[in-house]
């Protein structure tokens, strides 16, 4: 007899459904096992044979075949270890219940036939919800969050004679606690215990509101790195479906993702490898452009970062995924995430400062600022010239608080959601839509072109613009795009001006 039953392959965050086909005859004991399986697939028979032995079930003068198709599909992890236990029982008419077509299997065995979890089993989950099963039997993860789907149902167990009791129709009550359900944790940093920096701190409300990327250059201690990390805090919360999207690709880097709605904020050190940070490896993995997906990245000292590697983030900025290409496979893993960079503005740090002398010729100011290509300069929104503020010239207690700037924050995107059908904002969407939306009058469009004839800018650029007066905008509820936002918008945009080493510092900051 020839058994079959389904379980959930994947490839990167895509997950596909497999048929596990099992074929029982008479011959010598083994288990073969096809279908392009590697090599911790191939050790599944073992697994397999020693966790049915255990529930006294004989495999002795078998010749099992286990085929996985699609043939024609890499298939590695030991995610069909249950299924193909459940399709053997089938095959040798130990399980007499006939198993609907739209029930499906997944979990690694253990030994004695406990039901473990693996790594990459929430992308799985969801990629059977999204392929149609109505069933899903697999072992309860106590990092994962509650999983509640109104089309898909999920049987927890924790061995394989409970798989075998339920499909037999007794019902088996589960020994877990429930998941832990998402912390709303609060935000350690806040905006109002940055003193000063007000222009700094209204251009980032910019750029949480729109998604913009933000480009950030000051001699060390003038609060580069502290308003950079602190920019989560006005970042509204992640959905439910984004939450389940970030614990999915955390998973299949096997990086922990704590059960929180806060966006991810990620900081690799500037020795970090390409491959870290793009993602990669004989079977790819995700790297910190998608753990930072929905989030922010964070490049401090980008200038330090091999221009191999910032390059390789063009991509990823432009289109919002990353595409990984292997021998094996071609896996795409999303990457939408607001790309924070901050550097010194010379090679000794002090070009601009008021407090010390640079040392640094022009020549060696130029060769500096030229590790980052033009390519990538072309894709930061905003610009900031940041300089120390002096304490005594701020009047401190006029901050305003994370929370009241995040409610502003939330408000624009509402607009952009409503305006837009779905959940995108204005760096993201496309530019047809945009001036679709949005257009701007005849007097805009010649202030514009004047704009850009003078500072001799890119198409790339003029559109940036548009999109940050856009944002600009809809923080103040403006039903379309006013001239006041075009202007703080070409603001916002001009690049750092610097002669023979002199930094020219952005109005408000």
């Amino acid at each position: 007899m020839c058994a079959r039953v389904a379980s959930i392959g994947l490839r990167g965050m895509e997950g596909y459904l497999v048929h596990v086909e099992v074929k029982v005859m008479i011959g010598v004991d083994s288990i073969v096992i096809v279908g392009l399986p590697d090599a911790s697939v191939k050790e599944s028979k073992e697994r397999v044979a020693a966790a049915l032995h255990s529930q006294g079930y004989s495999l002795s003068s078998q010749k099992i075949i286990i085929h996985l198709s699609p043939a024609e599909l890499k298939k590695n992890g030991p995610l069909f270890d249950l299924a193909m236990a459940i399709s053997i029982l089938v095959s040798l008419k130990e399980l007499k219940p006939i198993i609907p077509e739209h029930t499906g299997f997944m979990g690694s065995l253990s030994l004695d036939g406990r039901v473990q979890p693996v790594e990459g089993m929430l992308p799985a989950v969801l990629a059977a919800k999204k392929l149609g099963l109505k069933k899903l039997y697999m072992p309860f993860d106590e990092r994962l969050p509650a999983l509640e789907f109104t089309d898909l149902e999920i049987v927890y167990v924790s061995s394989l004679e409970e798989v075998i009791l339920h499909l037999n129709g007794q019902e088996i009550i589960p020994l877990f606690q429930r998941a832990k359900a998402v912390e709303n944790q609060s935000h350690s940093a806040d905006f109002k215990k940055i003193v000063g920096h007000s222009y700094a701190k209204y251009a980032l409300e910019v750029a949480a509101a729109g998604e913009h990327h933000v480009f950030m250059t000051g001699p060390p201690g003038c609060g580069k790195s502290l308003l950079a990390e602190t920019f989560p805090s006005i970042m509204p919360p992640l959905s439910k479906e984004a939450q389940l999207e970030m614990i999915s690709l955390y998973q299949l880097s096997g990086s922990l993702w704590e059960h929180t709605e806060m966006p991810p904020f990620r900081n690799p050190h500037h020795s970090a490898s390409g491959v870290s940070i793009v993602g990669g490896g004989q079977y790819p993995r995700p790297g910190e452009v998608s753990l930072a997906h929905r989030g922010m990245l964070f490049l401090d000292e980008i200038a330090e970062f091999t221009k191999k590697t910032l390059d390789m983030l063009r991509q990823p900025l432009e289109s919002g995924k990353v595409s990984i290409s292997r021998t094996q496979a071609t896996v795409t893993y999303p990457a939408s995430f607001i790309l924070i960079g901050a550097m010194n503005p010379c090679p000794c740090s002090y070009a601009g400062s008021n407090s010390h002398y640079c040392t640094c010729t022009s020549k060696q100011i130029i060769a500096y600022q030229n590790k980052l290509s033009g390519p990538l300069r072309d894709r930061f929104d905003i610009n900031l010239s940041l300089l120390p503020v002096h304490l005594k010239s701020v009047q401190t207690g006029s901050e305003e608080s994370s929370s009241t700037i995040r409610k502003r924050v939330e408000e624009a995107r509402k607009r952009q959601y409503k305006r837009y059908g779905r959940e995108i904002c204005n760096s993201r969407v496309s530019y047809d839509t945009l001036l679709k939306t949005s257009p701007l009058t005849p007097d805009q469009y010649r202030t514009l072109q004047q704009f850009s004839n003078k500072k001799k800018w890119s198409n790339r650029t003029q559109i940036k613009v548009i999109r940050l007066a856009r944002t600009i905008s809809d923080l103040e509820g403006s039903m379309g795009i006013t001239d006041r936002s075009i202007w703080e918008a070409v603001k916002m945009n001009s690049l750092v001006e610097r002669k023979a080493g002199i930094g020219i510092k952005a109005n408000g900051c």
